[in-house]
């Protein structure tokens, strides 16, 4: 059964999560919402599905894919060797915005894993993508669900935009409340490492840790750790302060270019759930360069630094 099984016609936006989990249960392919950005599910326990998902994106097939699970205790069917620390992470802050690098069981398919021997794992915070979890009684592996490299949608509409008909079916689950996507910790590792920032802050992870994060090494591993990512298609440049931020909007202005500035008055987490939206809607309006001042580097301010500074990096 595909979408069309249903009555469906390929790329449809649905609402009901029962459906969801038939198509995903068939070997469909289906955009899913979470708290953090929408994702691109499939059954993680189907190659052949799970190729599509690296078909439907352009993504490299060495890139590994998040699990996602509908509970906790969900981590340990997918896990092996699962340390305290790692409990301790996942009773604090799972259902939410934390994928945790872990040992993968002998059953995880390494086409999800891109052929490693680890998995990352989370179990997201929304409602209806917990239910199509439950129904589907299994594990949903799920990047986020655009284009390879491009930026990350967090409305239905933006999924629409992006892969059209090249998915089953998109569960409708309004917009993202974060807004960016999860933080991934490496657990594999002593000390632990930040392979990238997201919606829950560095800090808040040492605080249940009792001990501090090291930076990202070694190979990309995860999703987010590739230099350029994140990107729109107009030229993003970031400067610290506005008064610099002027200076880089009027010469570019007198190359001709289209631009606008980005200086928003506004916390962190607003940057957060808003980020996506505003990169698009510079898209949108055909804009050249967009000069942004990014938040302070801390918090959810560091993530959103992290995206832009990918966004900006050549490609």
């Amino acid at each position: 059964m595909n979408a069309n099984d249903d009555g469906l016609a390929p790329g449809s936006v649905i609402t009901d999560p029962e459906l969801a989990a038939r198509i995903l249960a068939a070997g469909g392919v289906v955009a899913l919402p979470t708290e953090t950005v929408y994702g691109l599910g499939a059954d993680a326990t189907n190659p052949d599905a799970i190729a599509r998902i690296f078909d439907i994106k352009g993504r490299p097939r060495d890139h590994p894919l998040i699990l996602h699970v509908a509970d906790p205790v969900d981590l340990e069917d997918v896990a092996q060797n699962v340390t305290p620390p790692v409990r301790r992470l996942v009773e604090a802050f799972w259902p939410g915005p934390l994928s945790v690098i872990v040992p993968a069981a002998d059953g995880v398919s390494r086409h999800a894993t891109g052929g490693r021997d680890t998995v990352a794992v989370r179990c997201p915070d929304h409602d209806l993508t917990r239910r199509v979890l439950r129904r589907l009684g299994r594990s949903v592996a799920a990047p986020s669900a655009n284009r390879f490299g491009r930026v990350s949608p967090t409305t239905a509409a933006h999924v629409v935009e992006d892969l059209g008909t090249s998915v089953d079916a998109i569960l409708d689950g309004g917009v993202c409340r974060v807004g960016l996507e999860s933080t991934i910790v490496d657990c594999t590792v002593d000390p632990p490492q930040l392979l990238r920032p997201g919606g829950l802050s560095a800090e808040e992870i040492e605080s249940v840790m009792s001990r501090s994060l090291a930076s990202a090494e070694g190979p990309s591993r995860a999703s987010g750790m590739l230099a350029s990512h994140y990107a729109p298609r107009c030229r993003i440049i970031v400067v610290d302060q506005a008064i610099g931020a002027m200076d880089a909007v009027l010469d570019e202005r007198s190359q001709g270019h289209y631009v606008e500035l980005l200086d928003p008055a506004v916390t962190a987490e607003m940057w957060a759930h808003h980020l996506y939206e505003w990169l698009r809607d510079a898209d949108r309006r055909r804009v050249d360069v967009l000069v942004v001042v990014p938040p302070e580097d801390r918090g959810l301010g560091s993530a959103v630094r992290d995206r832009l500074s990918r966004a900006s990096a050549g490609r």
